[in-house]
């Protein structure tokens, strides 16, 4: 039965065809082709007003480059007519870092407006006028948004009820409680003489979720120090790896 108010991903962009890309196949291309969830991309060019339909114009101040103009990117969005519950993004290196916990809010509300950037960027009044969120993906700067826009719906999509095979399988991952996942093995059980580690075919369940919490922890603290600073310390009497305060000092 097909959800009546499916999660939807509306885009604007100068390559609509560029959608669903990806995303059109594998779990995300099953949910979408049941109606789970839709998407639409819409053309930015359908909104400019002159004969060549320019959507750019170059920077004011002088500089390289172009810059996509106000007027017709606002009108996009406008065109749009994305009900006022639902997030505008405008994908951006210098955004704020998306996070699997903004990836869980946007999951669960109606679906975002993401808007795709090209050339050096977009005007600032269409960002503060229509209150677009700056999102980043990482610190890298891409060809346009089109590429961090898939990179984020499919973040959520695979969040929506019904699209992953087990409810599990989304929080056992990493970022899901802000270390990274532990390692992962299967059969065969010797492969290049290199066992799987016993304790994941002993069948202590206990045993098995200790040891991928202590791997989980040290990956963490090894990789990931920004991530791992945020980890409250265990209480004494928890099992797994005690958080040590990196402050604390002998004597």
């Amino acid at each position: 039965m097909t959800n009546p108010s499916p999660w939807r991903a509306t885009v604007l962009t100068l390559f609509p065809e560029m959608f669903p890309g990806p995303l059109g196949v594998s779990l995300a291309g099953r949910a979408l082709a049941s109606g789970l969830w839709q998407i639409e991309a819409r053309d930015i060019r359908a909104s400019a007003t002159d004969r060549h339909r320019s959507v750019d114009d170059t920077p004011a101040g002088g500089g390289p480059g172009m810059v996509l103009r106000a007027d017709v990117l606002a009108a996009a969005i406008d065109a749009a007519e994305t009900a006022s519950d639902r997030p505008r993004l405008l994908m951006s290196p210098r955004g704020r870092p998306l996070t699997q916990a903004r990836v869980t809010e946007l999951a669960q509300g109606p679906g975002p407006l993401i808007v795709c950037g090209r050339f050096e960027g977009i005007d600032q009044r269409v960002i503060d006028g229509r209150g677009l969120e700056e999102v980043s993906i990482g610190d890298y700067v891409l060809s346009g948004g089109e590429i961090a826009a898939l990179a984020l719906i499919d973040a959520c999509v695979r969040l929506l009820p019904g699209v992953m095979g087990k409810e599990a399988s989304g929080t056992e991952e990493s970022f899901s409680d802000g270390l990274l996942e532990y390692p992962q093995y299967t059969r065969p059980q010797l492969f290049e003489g290199v066992p799987i580690p016993e304790i994941l075919t002993s069948g202590d369940h206990a045993k098995v979720a200790a040891w991928r919490r202590a791997q989980s922890e040290a990956l963490t603290e090894a990789r990931r120090p920004d991530l791992w600073a945020q980890i409250p310390p265990k209480p004494a009497n928890r099992a797994g790896r005690q958080k040590t305060p990196k402050n604390k000092t002998d004597g």
